[in-house]
């Protein structure tokens, strides 16, 4: 009898949440930019529900800006996911710095990351069960969920990804614009962080890393994905869910 495949199940999270958010202000000099509310609801609170809905059990957030304000939004959440700060207050890490100061806490599994203002209109079927039952560690060490450039709202950059027929990412070349624009959720293994900086660094290295082996791999969101970074673009995230609402 051949043996049963292995359940791809990733039940814990790392959700980013402790930058500054400079290009939110003059909210974010007193609100952290995880609590600016969209449409009736903190950013923070969007990624860590999708989060729940997808089976993740725990999620980490990591905090330093107006770190008070966030461990109190996130000590009156009830329900899943469980929630474990991680304390930032001394040194902001960056992304990968930050994920690697509380690996010890996936256990050696792969695990999601958030940005905590990943936000989008889902599709027919949710996003994150779509990547999570996509990811192949086999031939994958880093699955991320990218958007379209063209049609993400509030965003104006030129892309971040060229995707091949596999799924496959190459970054963009300079002066060039590319289809697809990092939607800010992945999957990664945590051995990857190995032979990484003490201190604070980007998980862009990792990301780099994973191109040259030919192993980071992309998913296009269903939906369409809202980049929420500036106070102007609340107001049109907004307007897009209405419309959403309305079309359904």
């Amino acid at each position: 009898m051949s043996a049963e495949p292995t359940p791809k199940n990733v039940t814990r999270a790392f959700v980013l949440a402790a930058g500054l958010g400079k290009r939110m202000r003059p909210i974010t000099a007193t609100v952290p930019k995880p609590l600016v509310e969209v449409a009736g609801k903190a950013l923070i609170d969007h990624a860590l529900d999708r989060a729940a809905a997808g089976g993740i059990e725990t999620a980490v957030v990591n905090v330093h800006w107006l770190a008070d304000l966030m461990e109190g939004h996130l000590s009156h959440r009830t329900g899943a996911p469980a929630i474990v700060v991680s304390d930032e207050r001394d040194a902001l890490l960056e992304t990968g710095g930050g994920v690697k100061k509380a690996l010890d806490l996936f256990e050696g599994e792969p695990f999601v990351v958030f940005n905590s203002d990943s936000f989008w209109l889902e599709g027919p079927r949710p996003n994150l069960g779509r990547l999570i039952e996509a990811w192949d560690p086999d031939t994958t060490d880093i699955l991320l969920l990218v958007a379209p450039t063209a049609t993400s709202l509030g965003y104006d950059g030129a892309g971040d990804f060229y995707m091949d027929s596999d799924g496959r990412l190459s970054w963009r070349g300079e002066r060039e614009v590319a289809p697809f624009i990092y939607a800010g959720v992945a999957i990664l293994k945590p051995e990857l962080f190995a032979d990484t900086p003490e201190g604070s660094f980007s998980l862009t290295l990792l990301f780099d890393r994973a191109i040259k082996r030919n192993r980071l791999q992309g998913l296009r969101l269903d939906g369409q994905w809202l980049h929420v970074g500036t106070p102007e673009a609340i107001e049109a995230a907004e307007a897009r869910v209405r419309d959403s609402a309305r079309i359904v």
